[in-house]
């Protein structure tokens, strides 16, 4: 029995709006890169013994933050839409395990971040090891979603 077919093949309004996932996770993934960008920059002072200013820090937060919520809701996009887009089950591909993992991560990271920020913690490195290994599963989400695109 031949699987039904994808619907963004037959209606073009369905394929423009397949694109709005990726689309929205690719702005979101740019704003977690600044995030980290600034995150480094942060410990590239730690680390050379110099001054870190609370601007510096404001810096990655006021990225950082709205990349985490923005990431959550293109997450929940991309269960939409291979949902009730697409048809498929959302977990049944490479590109959901792995985005799952992605998201686990870059939660794992904002939760270890939000409790240095609260002084609650003083794991600075394990938070920027958690956000290294995020960006690099959000890389092999990419890669794995390219594959699904229309």
């Amino acid at each position: 029995m031949n699987p039904a077919p994808d619907p963004t093949g037959l209606d073009p309004v369905a394929f423009y709006l397949a694109y709005l996932h990726p689309l929205w996770m690719l702005g979101s993934l740019a704003l977690a890169a600044a995030a980290l960008r600034a995150g480094l920059a942060l410990r590239r002072a730690r680390r050379l013994g110099k001054q870190r200013t609370a601007e510096s820090y404001r810096r990655h937060l006021r990225r950082a933050k709205p990349a985490l919520v923005l990431l959550v809701l293109g997450f929940a996009g991309g269960i939409a839409s291979s949902l009730g887009l697409r048809g498929w089950d959302a977990f049944g591909t490479a590109h959901g395990l792995v985005a799952s993992a992605a998201l686990a991560s870059f939660l794992a990271t904002g939760t270890l971040g939000w409790r240095l920020e609260h002084g609650r913690s003083r794991a600075v490195e394990w938070h920027a090891r958690l956000a290294a290994l995020s960006v690099l599963l959000a890389a092999a989400a990419i890669g794995t979603g390219f594959v699904l695109l229309p």
